[in-house]
């Protein structure tokens, strides 16, 4: 999502990068293109017209400063603007003093609301409580074995009876508390279109159970239709926040920009993928920094203490600092690396990543013939790669699949790694610096090839990523 966004405000920055001063015809046309970029994105015209009237105010007469150039400050005015309508700050759950923490869901059908459910259920669960599904959607075949399934897999209970949703979501909140559950998230039924009836059910069980939070589930990929459909529900339920389903999808983004100014209610939290993992708070300031293509190392390094265990990811730091990191090392963390999710939306939160990569789909299927090739190696070629002559070479790449150029490639390409790790460890002090290294133990030259064709990068030298080029 917002590639293209992204890239309009790449285009526009570069054209004004390097002046001394901005005029008002300047401005002007820097505006005009912000306002087309965001039109082209679906945002709300309203929204559009407010928040180009807004940087309009704090560019006029901008000059270079000692710390920034005009291209800078129109580049922070514009951020500030896309983090104010996204929200301004994260959306901080606090809990109930008398559990359960109640949380209804609503939207259209085909938003993403069950699944949504149980991926919102897993998160409480990482942050230590112990939730509730209740399946109050009673109008849509399947509906409650699917959420049943869900809880399963993420190990969360679901309750449901049939009859009288009202009435399921209020002894579903007795349940909870019978069972002594901190969390009760109630998934209601949705239609294909706003309607009468759908709202006045969804009303009265919001007044029955009382919830501490209603989110609102939009599909991403529904654009401006997406803010007309919160305006109704937050008009019956007084919504407390947007979750924004899809939004790895190839929408425009004009609902994520538009919501908040046009509700005065936040983004609470993003569902990201298909799996039920790819889900996340939503913070406006990262968002507006991966628009911006300044990248999201906070959201990464988060992702990244998730997905190593602590120890091990100290350990491996110390290896890589200290020159001591092996191939069986690598493959280690390379497993790591896929809990975090797809590739190519990791390379889209670090900054200063090409377009090319950042857009590349990357999957599990580019890190195979990587992992092939080193599980063909022998546990002595896997320590010491050096050892990995011609014959040896040829045996590896006959075992992998893959030709013998790919092995040559990954073992020069592991040694300079080494190389640079060890150079690093050597400007880094005792174990407490190694320390701050292990959150991204896995992310710097512990990943996978640059783009998909093995070690092919779009314009580039290929290889791995985090390697430097071989040449």
């Amino acid at each position: 999502m917002f590639d293209n966004l992204s890239n309009r405000f790449d285009g526009i920055f570069k054209r004004i990068r390097g002046k001394g001063r901005l005029t008002e015809a300047d401005v002007d046309a820097v505006l005009q293109e912000i306002r087309t970029a965001l039109l082209e994105a679906d945002v709300n015209v309203t929204v559009v017209r407010n928040v180009v009237e807004r940087i309009r105010q704090g560019a006029i007469g901008i000059e270079s400063s000692k710390a920034l150039d005009p291209s800078q400050q129109v580049i922070k005015l514009v951020n500030q603007e896309l983090t104010s309508i996204l929200g301004g700050e994260t959306l901080k759950i606090s809990y109930a003093s008398r559990p359960p923490t109640v949380v209804l869901m609503a939207g259209l059908q085909g938003s993403g609301k069950t699944t949504n459910s149980a991926k919102l259920a897993k998160w409480f669960k990482s942050q230590g409580r112990h939730p509730l599904l209740v399946g109050a959607d009673l109008q849509r075949p399947a509906a409650v074995e699917q959420l049943r399934t869900l809880g399963r897999q993420i190990d969360v209970p679901v309750f449901s009876e049939p009859g009288d949703p009202v009435t399921t979501a209020t002894r579903g909140l007795a349940e909870a508390r019978r069972l002594g559950k901190d969390v009760l998230i109630v998934d209601t039924a949705g239609r294909l279109a706003i309607d009468d009836e759908m709202m006045a059910q969804i009303r009265q069980i919001s007044d029955q159970i009382t919830p501490n939070y209603t989110f609102l589930v939009i599909d991403a990929m529904t654009g401006q239709d997406a803010v007309n459909v919160a305006q109704a529900f937050h008009n019956t339920l007084n919504i407390d926040g947007v979750i924004l389903s899809k939004l790895d999808g190839d929408a425009r983004g004009g609902a994520a920009l538009s919501v908040k100014e046009v509700i005065g209610r936040p983004i609470a939290f993003a569902s990201t993928g298909e799996k039920l993992d790819a889900f996340e708070q939503f913070h406006p300031d990262r968002m507006a920094g991966r628009i911006l293509g300044m990248g999201d190392m906070l959201t990464l390094i988060e992702q990244a203490e998730q997905a190593f265990e602590k120890d091990k990811a100290e350990e491996a730091a110390a290896k890589l600092l200290d020159g001591d990191f092996t191939l069986d090392d690598f493959l280690e963390q390379m497993q790591s690396l896929k809990k975090m999710g797809p590739l190519g939306g990791l390379m889209g939160m670090m900054p200063g990543m090409p377009k090319e990569l950042k857009n590349a789909k990357i999957g599990d299927d580019e890190l195979k013939p990587v992992e092939a090739i080193i599980r063909s190696m022998t546990a002595a070629e896997r320590r010491q790669p050096e050892i990995i002559n011609g014959s040896r070479r040829q045996r590896i790449a006959t075992g992998s699949g893959r030709s013998i150029a790919e092995v040559n490639r990954l073992v020069k390409q592991f040694g300079e790694m080494q190389k640079m790790m060890k150079r690093m460890g050597g400007m880094t002090t005792g174990k407490k610096g190694k320390r701050k290294m292990s959150s991204m133990a896995g992310l710097g030259g512990l990943g996978a090839p640059a783009a998909p064709g093995f070690g092919e990068a779009p314009g580039g030298d290929g290889g791995f990523t985090g390697f430097p080029p071989a040449r």
